[in-house]
């Protein structure tokens, strides 16, 4: 199974689907809110959501839906990763709320080699989320460092090596 991707096998303009999706969950919400200190009563009050937003209900912390995305798209795009270099913009577009499912995909926008190290090169992509019904959530751009495949040692499986049983 393919991990991410070396410099060579990246095209301008491919598009990567990512799956599964998440489904989002009231506890994955509050967890990541009380794990990053993020305590907006929008995001873990219920009844001030309720009473005090055109919502009327929790809605999820952006940069969760952030963080699901782009690990979504670490199998496709960065597993190979010598640096994760920028995250050029982010755009929360629409409110993702507790139960929804995301779904993302990356295209490939740009890359190209460095012009300092001749093992790697930089790729640019953008990352869009949506919900289940297709309504666009989250949209970010970064840029990798990737390395080329000539200068990459052999792939070794991380799979322990299972020993007999005594």
């Amino acid at each position: 199974m393919q991990f991410g991707r070396y410099f060579e096998e990246f095209e301008v303009g491919a598009v990567y689907r990512h799956w599964p999706g998440k489904t989002v969950t009231e506890y994955d919400d509050h967890l990541f809110c009380l794990l990053t200190m993020n305590h907006h009563p929008l995001h873990i009050d219920a009844h001030y959501a309720e009473t005090s937003t055109h919502f009327k209900r929790n809605v999820v912390v952006g940069n969760y839906i952030y963080s699901i995305l782009l690990g979504m798209s670490v199998p496709d795009v960065s597993g190979k990763a010598i640096a994760n270099l920028e995250v050029e913009s982010l755009r929360h577009v629409a409110p993702t709320f507790h139960g929804d499912t995301i779904y993302g995909e990356t295209t490939v926008l740009d890359k190209r080699e460095s012009g300092s190290k001749p093992d790697r090169g930089v790729v640019s992509v953008e990352t869009r989320g949506y919900k289940q019904d297709g309504t666009l959530v989250c949209v970010f751009r970064r840029r990798v460092m990737v390395p080329k495949k000539e200068f990459a040692g052999p792939e070794q499986p991380s799979f322990p090596e299972p020993r007999p049983s005594s």
